[in-house]
């Protein structure tokens, strides 16, 4: 009869649970993952393949992982410099990665490309079993081990597990089941997700505009069909809008765009196929119970306008990883409060200031309040022109933010 205890049990098996599993491979854990979705290695040249914004920080966490090389090698296009503006008025800043001494403050990369890296890794990995399609029905916690029952191939089975991480995304089953209660608001805005094609190079430079419905960002990314001419569009829109702008023809849309972010980035040639999601904020009021801890998107979701959602999640990674390790370490119950205590501590302070900052941008720069018009474009001037705080503000973009896991200092746990 097959052995159906382990360590840990990881509920979800995307970019968060796949990078735990990354991060925890090599320390003798036996860890099971339960993923509704099958494992698919899907082509990742599509022209409408979403994009993700990595701060430089995950990327230390990945050449730590040792996957860094084989992202890179499948298509990161580093963000070098990174253009800030306010539509209509005169508030302007540039942030440089040569300014902070890196070689870029981030990089975009298909999140396609990051699910066949860390998947093929995932299923690379002794002593982990990919349960797979398999759905949760409930988790019970016991004072010792916690019980998982999933429907795998029509059948009920059960396994028991020290620590349950909960990766199962910001509808989390796991949170619902266990009674956490969530704070959360919605913006009453909708994202608009397309890849778009200029007649200039893009140099390696980002855009982030801010407009009267909330802010635009283009990032730079690359096709094998356009190599240096195509990036990742977000447009935050106002909800009533959204249909509207789906329904525009391709020309339409683009002449639209052209209109809302001027010509900085050259004349808009071309878009892929368009996605809208609706925008808001959640955060998880408990991220730990005894022999459960929650992770990613499951415990925080967040505006896109400062590109920090996957980051925070890869950070919660890093972080619960050497707690978990530590305590091996020192023969210490990886699912017991005391510790899991310790990751909750260490990750609020990243957690309130990032998604402060973040729910701060969004609500500032939508305001039609002419006081506050003038003080953002004040301060956007003074972001320019003060090096202190741009350095403050480029160090948030790139992920160094709170006490920094070794993982995130490209240190092995």
């Amino acid at each position: 009869m097959a052995d159906t205890t382990y360590d840990v049990a990881i509920i979800g098996g995307g970019l968060a649970g796949a990078s735990l599993v990354a991060a925890l491979q090599g320390q003798g854990l036996r860890i099971a993952v339960i993923e509704a979705t099958a494992f698919d290695a899907i082509d990742s040249t599509s022209f409408d393949a979403r994009s993700v914004a990595l701060s430089y920080s995950s990327r230390m966490i990945f050449s730590a992982l040792g996957v860094w090389d084989a992202i890179q090698q499948r298509g990161a296009t580093p963000i070098e410099r990174i253009h800030i503006s306010d539509r209509t008025h005169s508030g302007l800043a540039h942030l440089d990665c040569r300014e902070q001494g890196v070689a870029a403050l981030g990089y975009v990369v298909d999140i396609r490309v990051l699910g066949q890296v860390l998947g093929q890794q995932m299923l690379a990995c002794d002593k982990v079993d990919y349960l797979c399609p398999a759905t949760l029905q409930h988790v019970e916690f016991k004072s010792d081990l916690a019980e998982v029952c999933y429907l795998q191939a029509g059948k009920e089975q059960t396994l028991s597990a020290r620590l349950v991480v909960a990766a199962d995304g910001g509808q989390s089953l796991v949170r619902q089941q266990s009674g956490i209660k969530t704070w959360q608001s919605q913006y009453g805005q909708t994202a608009i997700i397309a890849n778009v094609v200029t007649d200039k190079p893009h140099g390696h430079l980002a855009y982030e505009r801010f407009t009267d419905t909330g802010p635009m960002a283009l990032l730079p990314t690359t096709h094998a069909d356009h190599p240096t001419s195509m990036y990742a569009l977000v447009w935050t829109v106002e909800d009533a809008q959204r249909e509207a702008i789906l329904s525009l023809s391709d020309d339409e849309f683009l002449t639209r765009l052209q209109d809302r972010f001027g010509r900085r980035a050259g004349c808009f040639i071309k878009t892929g196929p368009r996605h809208a999601y609706p925008l808001g904020v959640m955060l998880a009021r408990e991220h730990v119970r005894p022999r459960l801890a929650i992770i990613g998107n499951a415990a925080h979701t967040m505006h896109p306008v400062a590109g920090q959602g996957f980051n925070l999640g890869l950070r919660d990674v890093a972080s619960l990883a050497q707690v978990i390790v530590d305590a091996m370490k020192q023969q210490a119950d990886i699912g017991s409060i005391s510790i899991l205590q310790t990751y909750a501590k260490w990750r609020r302070q990243d957690h309130l200031q990032t998604m402060g900052f973040t729910d701060g941008l969004v609500r500032v720069f939508s305001s039609h309040f002419l006081p506050l018009i003038v003080a953002r474009n004040l301060g956007l001037l003074a972001l320019d022109v003060i090096p202190p705080l741009k350095r403050g503000i480029a160090r948030h973009a790139m992920g160094y933010v709170g006490k920094l896991s070794r993982l995130a200092r490209g240190l092995p746990l």
